[in-house]
C-alpha cells in the first residue's frame, strides 16, 4: 500500500491515500482510494476512477468521526451515511484522523461564515444525490416559516381593521354625549378600545420585523446559492463542449478508418444510460453488478442511407429485388392492417375480462420459519414457502408469450418472408417485456396440470399448455390463430446457482408456421438471470443470442441481448439484429429494447468498416433508411406495483371460467390463496399438494416395476430412490393431450399436441383428466 504524505493543515490541501472499507458481509474489508478536498471525502476503487466515477461522497462539516480500535475508524453523517474504515497502520490511522479534523473544523469554519442563520446546511455543494434533496427540503421549510408569518400578519391586520372600527364608533358616541353620568363610562370603553388597538398595533409591528429579518437572514444565503447554481451550470457548458469536440475528434478519426460517405453519424451514442432503476453506484450496492458481463462492442453500425435511395420507385443496385415494393409496404401494408377479424367478432360479443386482483400483502419473511424445515430432510423434498411466488403457475408465465400475438397476425399478412421475418423477430423479443420487473417464481405445475388460454373471440387464438414431465420440469405448448399461424413450444428450465445470481436456460425450440406461406420458423429462448439472489433488491436481465431460421426459404434473423454492463455506456436491456437472405446478404436491421420497443430500418448498402480494436474483426456498415417502429410495450395497469407487476393479460390468466378441464391450473388451490391474500393456507395447501404429488408418483414407478424386465426394474428403482437419472423424462408418464415427437427441424425429442382437448371441453368429457389437485 501506498504511503501518503503527513497532511498539514494550510487550506486548500488535499490528502489522498488507500484505505480499507466495510463493504457487507460477504466481502467483508476492501481496499478503496479516498480522497479529501474541500471538507468532503470521496472514494473510488482505484486512482483511474478519480476522473469519471465516485463511490460515494461524505460532508464533513455534519459529520461525526469515532476512532474505535488501533487501526479502525468510523465516520457518520447522522445515519444517512457511515464509512466503517480501517487503516494500514495506527500511524497510517492518525494521519487521516488528524487531516479529516483539520477538514471538518475548517467546513465548519467557512460554513459559519457563509450562512448568517446560523443554518446547519454547508454552502458546499453535497455529494451527487443529496443536493437536490436537500436543498428542497430546505426551501420547503423556509416557505413554510415565511407562509407562517404572512399568516401571522394577515391575523393581525383583520385584528386592526376590526379593533380600529369599533374605536372609531366609540369616539363618535363620545362626542354625543352630553356631559353627565354617562361620560366616565363612554370614557372607560374608549381607553379599552385604544389599548387593545395599541396591542394588535404592537403585534402587527413585532410580526413585520420578524418577517424582515428572516428574509434579510435567508437573502445572503440565496444569493449563494443562486450564483453557485451558476457556476455549476458554467462548468457543465464547459465539461458539455469538450465532449462535443472529443466526439467530433472520434468522428473524424472513424471517417479516416472506413471507406464510407463523409455525411455518417452514429446514431447509437444517445445519453440514455443503464443506470436507471439500479440505484446509486455506491460501493454497498456491489451486488447489483453482473460482473461476468463487459462491455461488449458492436457487430455492426448503421448510417443513414445516401439521400438517393430514399426516392420512391428508384431502382438502386443493392437493394434486395425479391421484396418487390419500396420501404413504404411496412407501414402500408402491415403496420396499417388491422389485425381484428370482422367475422369472428360478429359471432359472439367480447367477454368482458379482470383488470384488477387482490393488492399483495406486505408479509415479512421470516428466514427462520424456512430453515427450521431444512433439519432433518432432504433438500428435495423442502417445501419453498409462497412469498417467493407470483400466483400464477409456469404454464400460464409461458402463455404469456401471446401477449402480442398482433405481431404474429400482422406476420401472416405479408407477402415478403424478409418482411415476415421481421415481425417474427420483434414478437419473439417482446415475450420478454412482461418479465423486467416480476421477480416473483411462478408456481411450478404438477405433472399432468393443464392451462387453456382461449381469446378467439378478442384475438383469434387459443392455446392449451399441459406439464408433461416432472424430473426434469418440461411444458408443451401449442397455440392456433384464425388468422393464419401456428406457435408450439416444449420448454424445460435448467439453472444454475453462481452466488450473487441465478441464471435460468431455457431449453428446448418454439416453432412459429404460416399457413398461407408454409414459411415455418424455429429459435430458441435466451438466459435469464436473476441477480441479488442473498443480498439487495432482486432485479432480472436477460442476455443472450437468438437465431430465428425460415426452414423454407433460409432466411435468418439474429439477433443479440446485450447484457447489463455497469460500464457500458449503450441503453440498457438493449437488443439488436440484422434480417439476411439464404445468400446472407442484410435486407434489415432491428434495434430497441426488449422491455419497450423495437424498430426496423430497411437496409440500403454494406460495407466493411474499421476493425474492432478488442478482437481484430472488422464491422459491418450499413446504410438504412429512417427506422420505423413495429413493436411498443402496452403500459402497465394502474395499481400494477401492488398486483406483482402483472400486465393486462397477466391479471385474467387466473379468473374462473365454466368449463375449463379439471386439471387447469386456474383451479389449483394453493395458488388461489396466495392471489386471495391467505398465504399461511396456501403454504399449507402447497406442501399437501406437493406431498400428493410425490406419493402418485411413487405408486406409478412401482406399478412399472412390476411389468419391467429385470434390467429396467434396477432403473427404476433408483428413480423411486431419488436417484438422479440420465433419461430425458423420468416420470414414467403418457401425456394425455401430447404425444412424443421426433422434431425433424431441430432433431429434438419433444411433444406434439394430438387433438381432442377443444372437443371434450365442448363436451364437457374430462372423465380421462387425473385428479392431481
Amino acid at each position: 500500500m501506498s504511503e501518503p504524505k503527513a497532511p498539514t493543515p494550510t487550506p486548500g490541501d488535499t490528502y489522498k491515500g488507500w484505505l480499507f472499507k466495510w463493504t457487507n458481509y460477504i466481502k467483508g474489508y476492501q481496499r478503496r482510494w479516498f480522497v479529501l478536498s474541500n471538507g468532503l471525502l470521496s472514494y473510488y476503487r482505484t486512482q483511474a476512477e478519480m476522473g469519471h466515477t465516485c463511490r460515494g461522497t461524505i460532508n464533513l462539516a455534519t459529520a461525526n468521526i469515532v476512532v474505535e480500535d488501533s487501526c479502525n475508524f468510523v465516520i457518520s453523517n447522522g445515519g444517512a451515511q457511515t464509512y466503517h474504515l480501517k487503516a494500514s497502520s495506527e500511524v497510517e490511522r492518525q494521519r487521516w484522523i488528524t487531516a479529516l479534523e483539520l477538514a471538518k473544523a475548517k467546513a465548519v469554519r467557512m460554513q459559519a461564515e457563509s450562512d448568517d442563520s446560523g443554518d446547519e446546511c454547508s454552502m458546499t455543494p453535497p455529494p451527487a444525490g443529496q443536493s437536490g434533496s436537500s436543498r428542497n427540503s430546505e426551501v420547503q421549510s423556509t416557505l413554510r416559516t415565511l407562509g407562517s408569518k404572512v399568516e401571522d400578519l394577515s391575523t393581525c391586520n383583520d385584528l386592526i381593521a376590526k379593533h380600529g372600527s369599533a374605536l372609531q364608533r366609540s369616539l363618535s358616541e363620545l362626542e354625543g354625549v352630553k356631559l353627565g353620568g354617562e361620560t366616565g363610562d363612554k370614557i372607560r370603553q374608549v381607553t379599552e378600545r385604544a389599548t387593545l388597538f395599541r396591542i394588535t398595533s404592537n403585534a402587527m409591528i413585532n410580526a413585520c420585523r420578524d418577517f424582515l429579518a428572516l428574509a434579510q437572514a435567508h437573502s445572503k444565503r440565496w444569493q449563494k446559492a443562486l450564483q453557485a447554481e451558476r457556476e455549476q451550470r458554467v462548468r457543465l457548458e464547459e465539461t458539455l463542449e469538450q465532449l462535443a469536440k472529443q466526439h467530433n475528434h472520434l468522428e473524424r478519426a472513424f471517417r479516416g478508418a472506413t471507406v464510407l460517405p463523409p455525411s455518417q453519424s452514429n446514431p447509437d451514442a444517445d445519453g440514455k444510460g443503464p443506470s436507471s432503476g439500479k440505484g446509486d453506484a455506491s460501493d454497498e450496492d456491489d451486488e447489483n453488478e453482473f460482473f461476468d458481463a463487459m462491455e461488449d462492442p458492436q457487430e455492426f453500425i448503421t448510417v443513414p442511407a445516401d439521400p438517393k435511395y430514399h426516392r420512391s420507385g428508384s431502382n438502386v443496385s443493392g437493394i434486395s429485388s425479391e421484396l418487390g415494393m419500396d420501404d413504404q409496404s411496412i407501414d402500408e401494408q402491415s403496420l396499417a392492417s388491422n389485425p381484428e377479424s370482422p367475422q369472428s367478432q360478429e359471432l359472439e360479443p367480447v367477454k368482458k375480462r379482470r383488470t384488477r386482483i387482490p393488492d399483495k400483502p406486505n408479509y415479512s419473511l421470516n428466514l427462520w420459519s424456512i430453515m427450521k424445515n431444512c433439519i432433518g430432510k432432504e433438500l428435495s423434498k423442502i417445501p419453498m414457502p409462497v412469498n417467493f411466488n407470483e400466483p400464477i403457475s409456469m404454464l400460464q408465465r409461458l402463455s404469456e408469450d401471446l401477449e402480442y400475438s398482433e405481431l404474429l397476425d400482422k406476420a401472416a399478412k405479408c407477402q415478403s418472408s424478409l418482411e415476415q421475418l421481421c415481425y417474427v423477430a420483434a414478437f419473439t423479443v417482446s415475450s420478454y417485456s412482461t418479465t423486467v420487473h416480476r421477480t416473483g417464481k411462478p408456481f411450478n405445475p404438477l405433472l399432468g396440470e393443464t392451462f387453456e388460454l382461449d381469446r378467439r373471440h378478442e384475438s383469434g387464438f387459443r392455446s392449451l399448455c399441459e406439464q408433461v414431465s416432472h424430473h426434469p420440469p418440461a411444458a408443451a405448448h401449442h397455440a392456433i390463430s384464425d388468422r393464419g399461424w401456428t406457435l408450439r413450444q416444449e420448454i424445460t428450465l435448467a439453472s444454475k446457482f453462481r452466488g450473487k445470481y441465478l441464471s435460468i436456460m431455457p431449453l428446448g425450440s418454439i416453432h412459429c408456421i404460416f399457413e398461407k406461406s408454409e414459411n415455418h420458423y424455429t429459435w430458441k429462448k435466451v438466459t435469464t438471470t436473476v441477480h441479488n439472489i442473498i443480498v439487495g433488491k432482486l432485479w432480472i436481465d436477460q442476455s443472450g443470442e437468438i437465431d430465428i431460421i425460415n426452414h423454407k426459404t433460409g432466411d435468418r434473423c439474429h439477433l443479440k441481448f446485450a447484457p447489463y454492463s455497469y460500464f457500458s455506456r449503450d441503453v440498457a436491456r438493449k437488443v439488436t439484429g440484422v434480417v439476411t437472405d439464404k445468400e446472407g446478404k442484410a435486407h434489415y436491421v432491428l434495434s430497441g429494447t426488449w422491455d419497450e420497443k423495437m424498430e426496423l430500418s430497411r437496409v440500403m448498402q454494406s460495407s466493411r468498416g474499421g476493425e474492432n480494436g478488442t478482437e481484430g474483426r472488422q464491422k459491418t456498415v450499413y446504410q438504412t433508411l429512417k427506422a420505423r417502429e413495429i413493436w411498443r410495450k402496452t403500459p402497465l395497469p394502474e395499481g400494477a406495483e401492488n398486483m406483482y407487476y402483472f400486465s393486462t393479460l397477466a391479471l385474467t390468466l387466473n379468473e374462473l371460467e365454466d368449463g375449463v378441464a379439471p386439471t387447469d391450473s386456474r383451479r389449483r388451490p394453493d395458488q388461489r390463496m396466495m392471489e386471495q391474500g391467505r398465504w399461511e393456507e396456501a403454504n399449507a395447501e402447497k406442501q399437501r399438494l406437493e406431498e400428493k404429488q410425490r406419493t402418485v408418483r411413487r405408486e406409478r414407478e412401482r406399478e412399472a416395476a412390476r411389468t419391467a424386465s429385470p434390467a429396467e426394474e434396477a432403473v427404476i428403482e433408483d428413480s423411486i430412490n431419488d436417484t438422479p437419472l440420465k433419461s430425458v423424462h423420468q416420470d414414467n408418464y403418457e401425456a394425455l393431450w401430447f404425444d412424443h415427437f421426433d422434431d425433424p427441424f431441430t432433431g429434438e425429442q419433444t411433444h406434439l399436441y394430438k387433438g381432442g382437448y377443444w372437443e371434450a371441453k365442448e363436451q364437457g368429457s374430462w372423465e380421462n383428466c387425473p385428479d392431481i389437485f
